[in-house]
Order: C-alpha cells, then sequence, then structure tokens
C-alpha cells in the first residue's frame, strides 16, 4: 500500500512521522521542551516566534499525552495519503507548491485573526489606562483602577499573552489545500464520508467545512477547543485558488 503514494507525498508523509518520534522522544525522554516548541510556529511578534517555524510547524503535531495525542498526526496522514493521487495529477512540483503555500496561508490567515484579536483586546487596556506593550516592555505597568476593572485588565493581559504563547502546530492547513484543489478540480466527485450514510459531492463537502470552520474559529468554542480552523480556512483558500488557476491547464499537466 505504503508502494502506491507518489513519491513527494510518501516523502512529505515520512517526514512528518520522523520529526514526531524524534520530537516527542526527545520531550518525554530527556524533558526538553525547547527543541519541541522552537520548531511550532507563534504569533508573528511574539517574542518566540522565528521565521523558520512557518515551515517546521507543518511538519509538528500534537505531543503524543496532549490532547488529542497521537490522532493528530495519524489523521492528517490518513487524510494527505487518500488525497495522494493530487501529486500525479498536478505533476511534483505544482503539488509541493500547492502543498507549502496552502500551509503559508493557513498560518497567514490564522495570524491575521489573532492580530485583530491583539488589537481589540489592546484597545479595551487602553480605555482603561493599561498598556500592554508597556507591561511586556522594560517599563513596568501595573494594574491600576476598582477591583472590576483591575479584574478586567488582567483578563485581557491573560487574553493577549494566551495568544502570543501558544504554539500552532499541524499539517492540517497545507492539507485542507490539497481537499480544496481537488474539490475545485473535481467539484461534482462523489465522496464517502464515515457517518454519513449517502455520497457526498465534493464541492458541496468543501463548502459545508469551511462554513463550520469559519463558525468554530470565530466563536468562543473554536477558540477554546485546542483547534486552529481559521487555519483549515486559510489553507483551503490559498488551495481553491491555485486549483483555479491550474484547471483550465489540467490535462496538459502530466506533459511538463
Amino acid at each position: 500500500m505504503f508502494n502506491n503514494i507518489p513519491p513527494l507525498t510518501k516523502n512529505i508523509i515520512i517526514i512528518n512521522i520522523v520529526v514526531y518520534v524524534v520530537t516527542n522522544f526527545i520531550l518525554y525522554a530527556f524533558q526538553n521542551f525547547e527543541f519541541y516548541f522552537s520548531l511550532a510556529s507563534y504569533y508573528p511578534f511574539s517574542p518566540f516566534f522565528k521565521s523558520w517555524q512557518i515551515i517546521t510547524s507543518m511538519f509538528m503535531h500534537a505531543p503524543i499525552n496532549d490532547g488529542s495525542g497521537l490522532m493528530h498526526i495519524v489523521f492528517n496522514m490518513f487524510m494527505l495519503y487518500n488525497f495522494s493521487f493530487m501529486e500525479n495529477i498536478l505533476g511534483g512540483k505544482r503539488f509541493l507548491l500547492l502543498y507549502f503555500l496552502s500551509g503559508i496561508g493557513a498560518y497567514v490567515l490564522f495570524n491575521a485573526w489573532e492580530f485583530v484579536q491583539v488589537e481589540i483586546f489592546a484597545t479595551q487596556l487602553e480605555n482603561l489606562g493599561f498598556n500592554i506593550y508597556e507591561y511586556f516592555s522594560d517599563t513596568a505597568e501595573v494594574f491600576k483602577g476598582s477591583a472590576d476593572e483591575i479584574a478586567t485588565q488582567k483578563d485581557l493581559v491573560s487574553k493577549i499573552t494566551r495568544i502570543i504563547s501558544t504554539p500552532l502546530v499541524g499539517a492540517s492547513g497545507a492539507i485542507f489545500g490539497v481537499l480544496a484543489a481537488f474539490a475545485t478540480i473535481f467539484p461534482n466527485a462523489k465522496l464517502d464520508i464515515l457517518f454519513i450514510p449517502f455520497p457526498v459531492k465534493a464541492k458541496h463537502l468543501l463548502i459545508f467545512t469551511i462554513i463550520i470552520s469559519i463558525f468554530l474559529g470565530y466563536s468562543d468554542r473554536g477558540n477554546d477547543g485546542g483547534t486552529a480552523h481559521l487555519a483549515h480556512v486559510g489553507g483551503a483558500l490559498v488551495g481553491y485558488l491555485l486549483a483555479r488557476i491550474w484547471k483550465k491547464h489540467i490535462n496538459r499537466f502530466n506533459q511538463i
């Protein structure tokens, strides 16, 4: 079965598995958290952010003992395996372009929303007389005001701290780009989905998934669930746009 996977997709799956094993071994055997989090990606204005993380985080997944754990990478690699035929349809160069640009698009859209939230929280703090930028700088900013105002300030600071200190990991954004490209090129293809008793057209599944992801991404439930739903939307958007560009020339890909 593994031998039937196109070479680039196979290598991406292998790299994901190797990175998962190595990072978890270092994380739990040596209690070395720095290595794991240096490969995850962060909010671009976070002190933990490094430029390479935008790429390396695509090969990172939730630690084996944390939350979804092993199922995070198993589900992602299973989905990538099921749509590995897209490499044959697009050709290797276009498939790699699709995969990595979708992953980058996932990072950009997710953090664009995070930026909006930070600015909203910072403005609310400013209205309470609290400067969040001084708080995170060498200039010590102290909480002040009534008990309720101080409680509100601490809550807003906590939300901003969560945004800049929570890592983003996973290949989901890149994989959503591949799925969106498939649904764009083959919109009427029927897919059998677990727990759905009838085949679903790819275009309908994509639209439904995007709507649900946007809803969850903008809701409190989505933010607390540990899943970067808007990253999925970002990856899917890039996949859709690239597929729209390439769709007219799909029959010539294999000749290049």
